[in-house]
């Protein structure tokens, strides 16, 4: 029988080298693996940024001037064809989203620390049509609306104060605030139409 293996320079024989145990292959496969195929990397993407007081402003602001044409609208549309639903709905329409567009000037007034003057101005500007373009464009040229949510207190005096203490509690929880806030302007606005609809009631 022929010997198996090599033979070496003396006549003996040498055994083959082992066989290769699984872990050895594996780890072989995985590295050719590898450099063959490299891991493909996926860019890291920046997550979309939120609502900021600038987005939220400008929305609410943006909506009051087109309810503003709703509103004009309707009036027109009663003088001229009779339809006193028109005003009932235009300025349903309209008084909600001007409740919307107070609150959001008083949220963002306090979250940017603007004086009290300058929330109130704000407010006053919706009673006066499309006159929240205007008056958001005016506080972009100054800074009024830059910076995100005020979460966390600061060493600001101001930040001691119940109302601030008020915001970050509610900023830190924005379903609620955002629940708070929509049952509080549709309690306002259901008191209002009680009071009288837009538009006056018929006689």
């Amino acid at each position: 029988m022929p010997p198996v293996g090599p033979v070496c320079e003396d006549g003996r024989v040498t055994s083959p080298d082992p066989t290769p145990t699984s872990p050895d292959i594996a780890a072989t496969a995985s590295e050719a693996l590898r450099v063959l195929a490299p891991p493909v990397t996926t860019p890291v993407t920046s997550v979309a940024p939120g609502l900021t007081p600038k987005r939220l402003f400008r929305l609410l602001a943006i909506a009051e001037a087109i309810t503003w044409t709703i509103l004009i609208t309707a009036l027109i549309m009663r003088a001229t064809l009779g339809l006193d639903w028109a005003v009932l709905v235009g300025g349903s329409i309209h008084g909600f989203v001007f409740l919307a567009y107070a609150f959001t000037a008083a949220l963002v007034g306090v979250n940017q620390r603007w004086p009290f003057g300058l929330i109130v101005l704000g407010v006053v500007f919706a009673i006066v049509p499309y006159a929240t373009i205007p008056f958001e464009v005016w506080l972009l040229r100054r800074g009024r609306l830059d910076g995100p949510w005020r979460r966390e207190a600061t060493d600001h005096p101001a930040d001691a104060n119940v109302i601030n203490r008020m915001l970050r509690w509610f900023l830190a929880r924005p379903l609620l605030l955002t629940v708070a806030a929509v049952l509080g302007i549709a309690a306002v606005f259901a008191i209002l139409l009680l009071i009288g609809p837009p538009g006056g009631r018929e006689a």
